[in-house]
């Protein structure tokens, strides 16, 4: 059974949930994507840069070395809520993920109330459980 997928695929999550694949075919394509997302985000500052201080862009020796190359988007945009997971908020304002080792020595992931210790109004934690799917995708804040 044949697969649309290409042979390497590599994804990595943002803090807000956001997911960023990039995929090839083979190491040469692979570093040529990669290449390219490093020039994608050099010319998106260079343009910054230039606005700020009212110059013009140059176009750069890696875009001019790979001319007939396309940077599709397959993800929302950074500014889009995530699907799934990108925290919670209580009466008191956003949640904080922890991610830990309960004294069972299990892991814990779940998101807790900003209020003090010991505020009678704090909230209770919302734990997630392993057999949530966001078990898989959760995003921890902190790390205990």
């Amino acid at each position: 059974m044949s697969s649309t997928e290409a042979p390497i695929s590599i994804t990595v999550k943002t803090p807000v949930g956001s997911l960023v694949t990039v995929r090839a075919e083979d190491g040469a394509g692979l570093d040529q994507v990669i290449a390219l997302g490093l020039e994608s985000i050099k010319a998106a500052v260079t343009e910054l840069e230039s606005a700020v201080r009212g110059t013009t862009v140059v176009p750069s020796a890696i875009s001019q070395a790979f001319p007939n190359a396309q940077v599709v988007q397959d993800v929302p945009p950074f500014n889009d809520a995530p699907s799934i997971g990108g925290g919670r908020n209580c009466p008191h304002g956003k949640m904080t993920a922890i991610q830990g080792q309960s004294k069972q020595g299990g892991i814990y992931k779940g998101y807790f109330c900003p209020s003090a210790q010991g505020d009678p109004s704090k909230c209770k934690t919302a734990y997630v459980q392993k057999h949530d799917p966001e078990w898989n995708t959760f995003v921890p804040d902190r790390i205990k």
